[in-house]
């Protein structure tokens, strides 16, 4: 069964928000990867958002360590019924390789990331502590590019088509 965001207590949420970023970033490299003889400039997006979900995964993984240790918790991004971070596509990594188009990657990585900004901050706005509260909006205010640079080059490639 699904849980309710509002139930995670905050080393779940910080656990979720692990998981998400690592498996973002094997997605945005994916992309990269994909479209690496069509479009360079989306290439470059794709690779810099995955630079980037890196560093975020690197941060979160290691204040999660810092606060509650090597302690693995079987919870996974799935397993929460609100929208979060994930960019999926209807079958998987499957369907990723096998014809997404330019277009269909960026909307995938569009709706991720505003589900992402709003994840960070509702995060941000649930947790007391203070410096926890700052790194979760700071991922907000990174997923917030992410989105509108995405959204720009849906209009770029709508323009064209």
């Amino acid at each position: 069964m699904k849980r309710d965001f509002a139930s995670l207590t905050p080393q779940e949420a910080l656990w979720v928000a692990v998981a998400i970023e690592e498996r973002n970033a094997q997605i945005y490299e994916n992309f990269a990867s994909m479209f690496q003889d069509y479009d360079r400039e989306t290439v470059e997006i794709f690779e810099e958002m995955a630079a980037e979900e890196w560093e975020h995964w690197k941060e979160l993984e290691s204040r999660y360590r810092k606060c509650y240790g090597e302690q693995r918790l079987e919870l996974v991004p799935g397993d929460i019924q609100q929208p979060m971070e994930a960019p999926v596509v209807n079958e998987g990594e499957l369907f990723i390789y096998q014809g997404l188009s330019m277009r269909e990657a960026l909307e995938v990585g569009l709706r991720a990331e505003r589900e992402a900004r709003d994840y960070y901050r509702h995060l941000a706005q649930r947790t007391s502590d203070e410096e926890l509260r700052k790194l979760y909006q700071e991922l907000a205010d990174t997923e917030d590019d992410h989105e509108r640079r995405l959204r720009n080059k849906l209009r770029e490639h709508a323009e064209r088509a």
